[in-house]
C-alpha cells in the first residue's frame, strides 16, 4: 500500500507557501531600494544636502555591465569599482543556479515574482491560463537564448582595454540613472511594449521569463549542470499528474525520472502537491536520502545572499567608488552628448 503523507508542508495546488513569502519579502525590498534610489537621484539633482545613501542593490538591474565586469575580472583581476554590486548579484545568481537549480528565478528575482503574480491573477480572473501551441512555443523560447548569445558574443569580442574603457565611461557611471529614467521618463514606445508584456503575462504564464529574459537563459544553462534536481520514483508514482499540472513551465514531471530542463526554476510546487510520500523530491546528488524542504531551501538561499553581501561589503567589493560630488556632476550633464552609450572597438 502506498502511504499518503501527513506532512504540514504539503499543500493544495496554488496555495500560498514559504517560497511565496520569500518572493514577497525580496520584492518589497526591491521596491524599497527603488524608492531610496529615486530619492537619492532627486536630492542629488538639486543643490541641497543628500540625506539618503545611494543603494548598491539597484545595480542588480545592470546585468550586461556585470557580465563585462566578470570577464574583465577573470582576465585581469580588476574588480569593477563603478558598479561592483552588479557583479556581486550576478555572481550570487549564477552560484545558486549552478548549485540549486534555477532557484534565483523561482525564489529571488523580483521580475520573476511579478510575472508569476500576473499569470496567477489571470488564472483567478479567467479560470485558466492559455498555453501556446508547441509549434509557436518552442521557437519563442529560443528567443531568450538568442538574446543571451548576442550579448555574450558582443562582450567576449571585446578586448579587456575596451571593457575597462566602457566601465569607466561617463555613460556607465550614470547608467543606473538612465535605467531609472526608462521608467520615470518612459517613451510611448516603451509604454506600449511594457503594456503588451503585462497584458500577455496575465493570460500566458511567464511570458517575459519563458521567452525573452536573457538573464534567466543564462541561469537556466548553468542549472543544467546543477547536482540538484527534481527526482521521481516511478515505483511509487500513481500517475495522478498533479505535479505536471502544478508546474508553472508545463514540464512533464509525471513522465521523467529526473527533471534537468533549463526551464525548471526550483520552485518545488510539483513536490508539494504530490500525494505520495517520497515519490517526488528536490534532491542534491550525493547528499543521501533526504531531499530539500521549502524551508531549508529558502533559508539557504537567503543565507547565501546575506553572507555574500556582508562579505563583499567589508572587503570593499559592494559599494560604488563614484563619489557624491562626481555623481552630481554627471547628473547635470546626463542629457548631453557626453553621456551617450559609447561605441566599443572589437577584436
Amino acid at each position: 500500500m502506498i502511504a499518503v503523507p501527513q506532512n504540514e508542508e504539503r499543500k493544495k495546488p496554488h496555495a500560498w507557501g514559504k517560497r511565496n513569502w520569500i518572493q514577497l519579502a525580496v520584492f518589497l525590498v526591491t521596491i524599497g531600494i527603488g524608492i531610496q534610489f529615486y530619492i537619492y537621484v532627486h536630492q542629488a539633482s538639486g543643490n541641497g544636502p543628500v540625506t539618503v545613501l545611494r543603494p548598491p542593490g539597484v545595480e542588480g538591474f545592470l546585468p550586461i555591465g556585470a557580465l563585462m565586469g566578470w570577464k574583465l575580472f577573470v582576465q585581469t583581476g580588476v574588480w569593477d569599482p563603478v558598479h561592483p554590486a552588479a557583479m556581486v548579484i550576478l555572481g550570487f545568481a549564477g552560484f545558486i543556479s549552478l548549485a540549486l537549480r534555477k532557484s534565483f528565478c523561482g525564489w529571488f528575482c523580483p521580475v520573476g515574482t511579478l510575472s508569476e503574480w500576473l499569470w496567477e491573477l489571470g488564472r483567478s480572473l479567467f479560470g485558466k491560463n492559455y498555453k501556446l501551441p508547441g509549434w509557436l512555443d518552442f521557437p519563442l523560447r529560443s528567443l531568450k537564448y538568442l538574446l543571451l548569445g548576442f550579448f555574450v558574443k558582443t562582450i567576449f569580442s571585446m578586448s579587456s582595454p575596451a571593457i575597462l574603457g566602457f566601465l569607466q565611461s561617463p555613460y556607465y557611471k550614470i547608467s543606473d540613472v538612465k535605467m531609472l529614467h526608462f521608467f520615470t521618463q518612459m517613451s510611448i514606445l516603451s509604454m506600449v511594449v511594457l503594456t503588451v508584456l503585462v497584458l500577455s503575462s496575465v493570460v500566458i504564464r511567464n511570458v517575459w521569463c519563458r521567452y525573452l529574459c536573457p538573464y534567466g537563459a543564462l541561469m537556466g544553462l548553468l542549472a543544467v549542470f546543477s547536482p540538484t534536481r527534481i527526482q521521481r520514483n516511478p515505483d511509487t508514482c500513481i500517475s495522478c499528474k498533479s505535479c505536471s499540472q502544478a508546474c508553472p513551465y508545463y514540464l512533464p514531471v509525471d513522465k521523467k525520472r529526473y527533471i534537468i530542463s533549463p526551464e525548471c526554476n526550483g520552485c518545488m510546487e510539483c513536490t508539494l502537491v504530490c500525494p505520495v510520500e517520497n515519490t517526488l523530491e528536490f534532491k542534491t546528488i550525493g547528499t543521501g536520502k533526504n531531499g530539500w524542504s521549502t524551508a531549508k531551501l529558502g533559508i539557504v538561499i537567503i543565507g547565501i545572499y546575506i553572507t555574500v553581501v556582508y562579505t563583499t561589503g567589508i572587503t570593499g567589493h559592494w559599494k560604488s567608488s563614484v563619489t557624491e560630488h562626481e555623481f552630481r556632476a554627471r547628473l547635470r550633464t546626463i542629457n548631453s552628448p557626453e553621456i551617450i552609450h559609447p561605441t566599443v572597438p572589437f577584436r
